[in-house]
C-alpha cells in the first residue's frame, strides 16, 4: 500500500516538553502537516508548550477546557496519582478534545509525545490501552516515539504513516531522546510537567477547596501563587511570596479584598472575601505584616477591594502560633 502522507495531517498534544517537541519535529520530517495543540486549565499552563513552540518554529494553538477538566476531576474513571493527577483520564480527555478539532483544521489522525514505559502511572503500556478507550477515538492515535512496539491503528494500516519510519522507544530513560533533539537541532526544557497537579501543596490546597465547596475556576486559579490560609468559611487570605506572586495576584483581578503595607514595598494580600468582619480584617493585616520581614511591628498596613480607595489599620505582627495552623500547607512557608 503506497504511503501518502504528504496529503495527511496530525493534531499532536503538545505540552512543550522533549517528547512533544520530538513527535511534531518528527512527524514533519517524514512529511506530515502537524498543528500542535496545548490544551489548559487553572492548573495546566500554557507557558512551557507557547515558549517552547516558539523557539522551535511551531504554530501553536492553545485550548481552554477548564469547564471539561474539571467536571473529570470530580470523579476520575482511573483515580488519582501521587497528588490530585488523573493522568489517564486527563490524557484521555485532552485526545477526545484535539479529535474534536479534527475538521477545524483539516486532519486525519492524533498524535502525541508518550513514550512506552516512560511514566510509571500514565504510559504503561496498558495504561495507553485505558487512554485510548477514554479518547473515545483509538483507532485515530499513533505516537511516533513508541509506535514500533504498538498496535497498529487506522492511520497505519491505510497507509497515511509509514510504520518502518517510526520509532522504538521505551522506558524511562532520555538519551535517545537528547540525541535525536540534537540530529533535528531543537530546542526543549528541563524535565518537569507545566501540571500543577503533581504539586504536593497544589493539590492540598486544591482538595481543601474542593472540600470548602469553593472550587470554582477563579478560585483555582488563585492557587497558583502564595502561601494560603483559611480563615474562616468561605474565607481565604492570600500572602504574596515575591514580586512574581504579587503580579500573578494582580492578573488574577480577583474581586476581594487586597491589603499592602502603607509605608514599605512587600508582600501584597488578597482575603477571597470583599466585606469581610473587622475581626477577619485585622487578622489578614496582621498575618500579611509578619511576612514583611522589614516592616516594624506595629505598622499601617492598607486594605481596598478595588486597590485604589485604600483605608487603613494598625497592627501588630500575628506571632507565628496563632496563624500556624491556619496555613494550607505541607512545608513551613
Amino acid at each position: 500500500m503506497s504511503i501518502d502522507s504528504a496529503k495527511r495531517t496530525a493534531i499532536a498534544l503538545f505540552s512543550g516538553g522533549l517528547d512533544s517537541v520530538l513527535a511534531v519535529a518528527w512527524m514533519q520530517r517524514l512529511g506530515h502537516r502537524v498543528h500542535p495543540v496545548c490544551f489548559s486549565a487553572p492548573y495546566i499552563t500554557a507557558d512551557r508548550a507557547t515558549q517552547s513552540a516558539r523557539e522551535n518554529g511551531f504554530e501553536l494553538t492553545v485550548v481552554d477546557i477548564s469547564a471539561a477538566h474539571l467536571k473529570m476531576l470530580e470523579d476520575p474513571v482511573h483515580g488519582f496519582g501521587k497528588n490530585h493527577n488523573p493522568c489517564i483520564d486527563c490524557h484521555g480527555l485532552m485526545f477526545w478534545e484535539a479529535a474534536k478539532l479534527l475538521p477545524k483544521f483539516g486532519a486525519d489522525f492524533l498524535i502525541s509525545g508518550e513514550v512506552l514505559g516512560q511514566r510509571p502511572m500514565s504510559q504503561r503500556r496498558n495504561a495507553l490501552q485505558a487512554v485510548d478507550k477514554l479518547s473515545g477515538h483509538a483507532d485515530l492515535i499513533v505516537r511516533p516515539l513508541s509506535q514500533k512496539l504498538l498496535p497498529d491503528t487506522k492511520p497505519i494500516r491505510a497507509g497515511w504513516v509509514d510504520k518502518s519510519r517510526l520509532l522504538d522507544l521505551s522506558g524511562r530513560g532520555r538519551s535517545r531522546q537528547i540525541a535525536l533533539a540534537r540530529e533535528l537541532g531543537l530546542s526543549y526544557p528541563a524535565p518537569g510537567g507545566g501540571c500543577l497537579l503533581t504539586d504536593r501543596n497544589f493539590s492540598l490546597r486544591l482538595r481543601e477547596l474542593i472540600f470548602m465547596k469553593e472550587d470554582s475556576e477563579a478560585q483555582i486559579r488563585l492557587l497558583r501563587w502564595g502561601r494560603h490560609f483559611r480563615l474562616a468559611p468561605g474565607v481565604k487570605l492570600i500572602v504574596g511570596r515575591d514580586k512574581a506572586d504579587n503580579e500573578g495576584l494582580v492578573a488574577e483581578d480577583f474581586p476581594g479584598l487586597w491589603f499592602r503595607l502603607r509605608d514599605l514595598e512587600g508582600p501584597l494580600g488578597l482575603l477571597t472575601e470583599p466585606d469581610p468582619p473587622a475581626d477577619v480584617i485585622a487578622l489578614a493585616a496582621s498575618i500579611l505584616l509578619y511576612y514583611s520581614n522589614k516592616a516594624p511591628s506595629p505598622a499601617w498596613v492598607k486594605y481596598a477591594v478595588d486597590r485604589n480607595h485604600w483605608r487603613e489599620i494598625w497592627v501588630e505582627k500575628c506571632p507565628e502560633d496563632s496563624f500556624r495552623p491556619l496555613l494550607i500547607s505541607l512545608d513551613k512557608e
